[in-house]
């Protein structure tokens, strides 16, 4: 199923709009949009993407690739399932994804803020209620923000600190008040998950395990749990928010289960064999050549690809400026042009698939190509002296001939080494101190696409003379290298929204540069990054915004951080055939509030 050009028109125009300005909520909404007007109206029936009339019913068996060891994802220990976020707690506000960032009433009946946005308050549902039928309370949402605030993940700390008060305004109100100039504020603060408070009382929030199964307001509550096997999810047939119009048309199966395997092939030969329900496949030349097996022939599956207008991201090997032998920008190009990319992508993907080329890619906020435009430039100019080459003049990755041994760049990679230092000694590459240069490679075990794409690499480094090895670890141990930030290069995957905001510092700020569980994994620790995501968040015209972003495209993709792989491009679905969704699909695509959100069972 595809837009149809028309609907990817109107879409594109949407986005335009959507920046315009902002109002203040002089009254309660129902809703509200970080820019312009929410596009549904108060009495709309449901999400543009969903099928009221969807039915209920049915089972998904979902896989997983490692294990889990807590319940609870709203802290830096453990390995709680990811997707419990999204599936198994509610907030106060809901997304469209329909929408580059528009809330609309969950937990919360209402939304009012200040003339500027500089307070924000919630009215509380009156019917909102705990799978323990008690009811979602003020004390509760207070409990949540400061607990999560103070001692949860990194994620929810930095709207903490950017609150001054907050505090009860009437039985089922509460208002936030902030302490600096930033709109987006207000919606984020209708972010944040709403947990029981009376389940934690005398618990250490903090550490993380199985034993607390979170009561939680959601339409899905945990039922069974097989320790780091699978865990599965049930509908909460009292769900209390049943009816509501960004509920209609949701949450369809009556059970999710997640399966979890030790590594990627196994994984997929149990779908093959139909133990599990669905495949992502992020690969164009396996979507091609490896789902021709029996069961797609004879139309128990089938394959669907979903279109989207959210930036690329990045993905690919991210190189921890930590490590002095990556703090030079030099290095990092150097690094780049000796990933033969045109050759690897021809080995992976048949050449299917191109390249990423900077992280909002895709969209109308990526960074254009050649020189930055004059406000863009503006933003830059007062941090020049401080940032790599080509930031402002403008920076593509390097194009090989597509051959095996990639002279041309071969060549540049070693002149950049020579200029920072680096000399050939018998045949090993030394840095400027006389030490031979060696590195690791950070792999999960089971991440055979990435295996396969290091080895190539490998291969180019050693004809710089330069050791490296794989450090192949299992899945509880790769989760807490990369926390501990105890590596020299590893995958990285970062997917961007068409509202980048107060997020983006925890992914680029300096604040978070060096502490444990930071997703901040290149170590960026730069002012003008931190200057820009400051510009970002307290823009108030569409022109002011787009620079902001584009000139943050800039900096991360000048500063070489990342050797970008393949953009996926559509999303690639196998699944079951039973398994439906809307023809008219959100212009996220498939993301989180798509699937399985508004999936359906014909079975």
């Amino acid at each position: 199923m595809k837009f149809s050009q028309i609907h990817q028109g109107i879409k594109a125009i949407a986005i335009g709009v959507a920046f315009l300005s902002f109002p203040a909520l002089a009254e309660p909404q129902p809703s509200i949009s970080m820019y312009g007007s929410p596009d549904l109206g108060p009495d709309f029936v449901s999400l543009p993407y969903a099928n009221p009339n969807a039915p209920k019913g049915g089972a998904l068996i979902l896989g997983e690739v490692g294990g889990f060891d807590s319940l609870n994802p709203h802290i830096i220990k453990g390995r709680a399932p990811w997707q419990l976020r999204f599936w198994a707690y509610e907030t106060l506000m809901g997304r469209s994804w329909d929408e580059p960032f528009t809330l609309y009433g969950l937990l919360a009946e209402t939304i009012e803020t200040g003339p500027n946005r500089e307070w924000v308050e919630f009215s509380l549902r009156s019917e909102a209620r705990f799978s323990d039928g008690s009811p979602v309370t003020v004390e509760d949402v207070l409990w949540s923000y400061e607990t999560l605030g103070t001692v949860g993940h990194w994620r929810y700390r930095g709207l903490w600190g950017k609150i001054d008060t907050v505090e009860q305004t009437g039985p089922r109100s509460v208002r936030f008040t902030f302490n600096e100039d930033n709109p987006e504020l207000a919606l984020l603060a209708g972010m944040r998950p709403i947990l029981k408070k009376a389940q934690w009382e005398d618990v250490d929030f903090t550490v993380s395990g199985l034993d607390i199964v979170p009561i939680t307001s959601a339409p899905y509550v945990i039922d069974t749990v097989d320790p780091g096997r699978s865990i599965s999810l049930k509908r909460n047939k009292d769900y209390w928010g049943a009816d509501l119009a960004l509920r209609r048309g949701t949450n369809n199966f009556d059970e999710i289960k997640l399966e979890y395997f030790g590594d990627a092939t196994v994984l997929f030969e149990a779908f093959k064999s139909g133990d599990i329900d669905m495949m992502r496949e992020g690969n164009a030349e396996k979507w091609e050549t490896q789902y021709d097996f029996p069961a797609m022939q004879d139309g128990t599956m089938t394959k669907s690809e979903i279109p989207h207008q959210r930036p690329t991201g990045m993905r690919g090997l991210v190189m921890n400026t930590r490590r002095d032998l990556f703090a030079d920008w030099r290095v990092r190009q150097a690094m780049i042009e000796a990933f033969n990319f045109e050759y690897i992508n021809d080995a992976q993907t048949g050449g299917r698939q191109d390249r990423i080329q900077s992280y909002f890619g895709n969209s109308i906020l990526g960074m254009r190509d050649g020189p930055a435009a004059d406000g863009v430039t503006k933003l830059l100019t007062p941090f020049v002296n401080t940032l790599p080459p080509d930031t402002i003049e403008g920076y593509r990755f390097p194009i090989s001939d597509g051959s095996e041994r990639n002279r041309k760049n071969m060549r540049r990679a070693v002149t950049l080494l020579d200029q920072a230092g680096y000399r050939v000694v018998d045949g090993k590459l030394t840095d400027p101190a006389g030490d031979p240069v060696s590195f690791k490679i950070l792999l999960r075990q089971g991440a055979q696409e990435y295996l396969s794409i290091v080895e190539l690499y490998m291969d180019a480094l050693s004809r710089l003379g330069i050791s490296v090895e794989v450090d192949l670890v299992d899945g509880a141990q790769y989760a807490e290298r990369r926390k501990a930030l105890d590596f020299d290069m590893t995958p990285f995957a970062r997917s961007l929204s068409l509202s980048p905001g107060n997020e983006q510092r925890l992914y680029w700020g300096q604040e978070y540069a060096d502490v444990e569980g930071t997703r901040n994994l290149m170590g960026l620790n730069s002012p003008a990054m931190d200057a820009l995501i400051n510009a970002l968040n307290t823009a108030k015209t569409r022109q002011q915004f787009l620079d902001a972003v584009r000139a943050m495209d800039r900096v991360l993709t000048a500063g070489r951080y990342v050797i970008p792989i393949y953009h996926n491009g559509p999303s690639r679905i196998a699944h079951k055939s039973h398994l439906k969704f809307p023809s008219d699909t959100p212009i996220y695509g498939d993301r989180i509030g798509f699937f399985p959100d508004v999936w359906w069972s014909e079975e």
